[in-house]
């Protein structure tokens, strides 16, 4: 949990300009974030399709949610995140009928937030436990992996 009173990290999203112009968000049009993160990317685009537009943001992290909720919940009812896998993005759009979609945006890659957390295992400059979860809910981390397979798993 994210206590109200601490500054929530500071994030620069990678190639924001680029995808942009990619994507060319237009007022009114719904945008799938599949990698939401600290709500960056899906910030700049929210900013081309209000009014009326929509983005439904998703991030397996659910501390990366938790960080977009509260960096984005100004938009109100124009973000939807949702902390799942982006493999079960069919089933997402009908939970929350996201219907139609103009765009979708994969970002994929860890962010500044799980290599610079040094408890997330992803560093190799932090003194940590190897985890490289992006899920920590999940059960395995790396360090079961890597000392229970053997060579040839």
């Amino acid at each position: 949990m994210i206590a109200l009173d601490v500054p929530l990290p500071t994030h620069v999203p990678v190639l924001v300009n680029q995808i942009i112009e990619g994507l060319n968000p237009q007022p009114g049009e719904r945008f799938i974030d599949c990698t939401v993160g600290l709500g960056g990317h899906a910030s700049a685009i929210l900013e081309r399709i209000l009014p009326d537009g929509k983005i439904l943001g998703i991030d397996t992290d659910p501390q990366a949610i938790e960080l977009a909720n509260a960096k984005l919940a100004h938009y109100g009812e124009a973000i939807t995140l949702v902390n799942d896998n982006f493999i079960n993005i069919e089933d997402i759009c009908k939970q929350h009928d996201f219907y139609p979609i103009d765009g979708i945006l994969f970002d994929l890659g860890v962010c500044s937030l799980q290599l610079d957390t040094a408890q997330r295992g992803f560093s190799f400059h932090l003194e940590a436990p190897l985890d490289m979860r992006f899920d920590t809910n999940q059960g395995l981390t790396a360090a079961d992996l890597v000392n229970t397979l053997g060579d040839r798993n």
